[in-house]
């Protein structure tokens, strides 16, 4: 069962380099029996089983983050919670994602096809960065349920992901003589920064649960002067909650370090704001669908107890759900805090019960919906 794992594993696929990897894995979805499997326009490996006119497309991601770690397989640990036997699988991506995405592939080759179904599995290329993969298959399919493969363990999965928003704070004020006593732009820089803290602080302070909370970030900061201007910059960043979308967050930083929403403070000193990158909203999953109902029996098939997570990380769930207004969930093996860490690492035994898991889910969904 896990030959799939392995050799994706195998393929080293950091975002921007992931050609040889969706080459391997539309070879062997082909060589798993599936009806068809190729690359699409935006590289992404694509593998359908079924013929039928309802969907399930189970999204992952075939890119990982760089840093090449030696694919290797080591005895279980006699501590672990799962039957040994099977021991672990070390490699980059062999949790973050390529544990869940290859649990996709090989689920769907065991459960086959179904009638009047239809499952849609991809590989998505450029989730480490810009969610390249992600935002082209958005506008290609609208399926009836999606799963989205990330790692969170064989018996939870995450129903919500964070958002996120970025933006460069420039402050930017005429030159002084050091002696004159007046602020310097740097000084100033801080000085926002502090109003920005102290907005978020305020509104963290009645939320108990860290997926309500905004988290903040000072990436970076910088300063330099000319003969005539002074400027420091804050690199800004933020993790959203679903009420605060990105629109509102840029909003909040105008309204709380700009008098007015003008870019002009006075004639000597000016504040700049300049979003960057690509914002993203939250997203919250509802728990109380057949989606979810299947992925639940499917655990406790396996002896588990199902548990709910909500992640402050983001995911290509943010960039399709909004898009299909499906049923979505977000599952897979492995243990997230060894995502993008030299010691990254998969319990062969907890793959095999996610296959299972899904496996199951995947029947009784399409039996269910069917009926």
């Amino acid at each position: 069962m896990s030959d799939t794992l392995i050799g994706l594993v195998s393929q080293y696929s950091p975002s921007g380099q992931e050609r040889g990897a969706v080459e391997w894995l539309v070879a062997r979805m082909k060589s798993l029996g599936y009806d068809g499997a190729f690359i699409d326009d935006a590289g992404n490996a694509v593998g359908v089983m079924g013929k039928g006119t309802r969907q399930v497309v189970l999204l992952g991601h075939i890119d990982t983050v760089p840093g090449e770690i030696d694919v290797t397989l080591t005895p279980p640990s006699p501590l672990a919670p799962l039957p040994e036997g099977e021991g672990n699988l070390y490699g980059r991506g062999a949790v973050d994602a390529k544990g869940p995405l290859a649990s996709f592939v090989d689920a769907v080759a065991k459960v086959g096809a179904r009638d009047g179904w239809q499952f849609v599995v991809i590989g998505a290329v450029e989730e480490e960065r810009n969610s390249e993969g992600a935002r082209f298959v958005a506008t290609q399919y609208t399926p009836d349920f999606a799963i989205i493969g990330e790692p969170n363990q064989w018996d939870r999965m995450a129903l919500g992901y964070k958002g996120s928003a970025w933006a460069n704070v420039t402050i930017k004020r005429g030159q002084a003589h050091s002696a004159s006593g007046e602020e310097t732009a740097a000084e100033a820089a801080v000085g926002l920064w502090l109003k920005i803290k102290a907005y978020v602080d305020s509104f963290n302070e009645n939320k108990q649960k860290v997926f309500d909370k905004l988290l903040l970030t000072l990436r970076g900061m910088e300063s330099d002067s000319n003969d005539f201007e002074q400027w420091a910059r804050l690199k800004v960043g933020v993790r959203l909650p679903v009420e605060v979308s990105p629109e509102d967050w840029y909003q909040i930083l105008n309204e709380t370090l700009i008098p007015k929403g003008e870019n002009q403070v006075s004639e000597t000193f000016r504040v700049l704001i300049e979003r960057t990158g690509f914002a993203i909203p939250a997203w919250g999953c509802e728990k109380n669908t057949q989606l979810v109902r299947s992925l639940l029996s499917g655990i406790r098939s396996q002896g588990g107890e199902p548990r709910f997570v909500y992640k402050t990380g983001t995911a290509d769930l943010n960039i399709v759900a909004p898009l299909w207004k499906c049923p979505a969930v977000v599952y897979g093996p492995g243990d997230s805090s060894l995502d993008h860490t030299p010691n990254e690492h998969i319990d062969l035994g907890e793959y095999g019960r996610a296959v299972d898991v899904l496996s199951h889910a995947l029947q009784k969904l399409t039996s269910r919906a069917a009926s």
